[in-house]
């Protein structure tokens, strides 16, 4: 589900979850266990985050959600994703992202903290998560894309392509998906040159002065997640996408206040 493999100075965690990549509780504390290890390995200098398959991330596994009649799943991936994506955020080391085909809700997370995003071509960037019931990783698309886009992607699902994120300069390479690995190596090569010591600093001082915290932020959203759940029209949504049917759902006026 989750490798670790090492070129030198590089580290490269890959995401191996057929057949999207979807993860569940496990897989995040997993995937946050890797990204904190190779972080913390004096001997590292960059950390590389990837993808097999069809698709870099496809979010939370929303069947293993929908199978458990208890909260506890649903804490659990909340906890996994907060501490993977904090995991890339606090990394002692600049994290390259690479993104192939579709990143979505979790993957987001992943590439919006990541230092750099290198994608390849086919690559599509999405939150789908009003659809599936939930909220979150509107903190790191807006890392991703200008506010008035966010807002637009994040109410209407809409997606957005790598070439309009390499844009907005959000994604600093777009390359045949055949390229992708080589493209993000490239860079990190770069940056594994560098004095280890200096680069660790410099890391940790752009997160010092970085005008959102993002870890706070998406612990927020997490709570009006957990708010929305509590309406069971969250539990609709998501059985609704397993069973691959249209969702039913309450007017406005069953669950709000006058």
């Amino acid at each position: 589900m989750i490798r670790s493999e090492r070129r030198g100075p590089i580290a490269i965690v890959t995401i191996d979850n057929p057949p999207v990549n979807a993860l569940p509780v496990a897989g995040w504390y997993a995937l946050a266990d890797a990204i904190r290890g190779a972080g913390r390995d004096p001997s590292v200098h960059v950390v590389i985050v990837r993808a097999e398959g069809k698709g870099f991330q496809a979010g939370v596994d929303i069947k293993e959600l929908a199978a458990d009649p208890t909260n506890k799943s649903m804490i659990g991936v909340n906890r996994g994703c907060f501490e993977t994506f904090a995991a890339v955020y606090d990394c002692e080391v600049p994290v390259i992202a690479a993104v192939n085909g579709f990143c979505l809700g979790g993957g987001i997370g992943i590439a919006g903290n990541a230092d750099i995003v290198v994608a390849s071509d086919d690559a599509t960037f999405g939150v789908p998560e009003i659809d599936r019931g939930a909220l979150g990783t509107a903190t790191h698309l807006a890392r991703l894309v200008p506010g008035h886009k966010m807002r637009a992607m994040f109410f209407t699902g809409a997606m957005a392509t790598a070439a309009e994120l390499q844009h907005y300069g959000s994604v600093e390479r777009v390359v045949p998906r055949e390229q992708l690995l080589d493209a993000a190596l490239e860079i990190a090569e770069v940056i594994a040159a560098k004095s280890p010591l200096v680069m660790r600093r410099a890391k940790e001082s752009i997160n010092m002065i970085d005008p959102v915290d993002v870890k706070r932020s998406y612990r927020m959203e997490q709570g009006y997640t957990f708010e929305i759940n509590l309406y069971g029209d969250s539990d609709e949504l998501r059985q609704a996408f397993v069973d691959k049917r249209d969702a039913t759902l309450r007017d406005a006026d069953e669950l709000l206040e006058p």
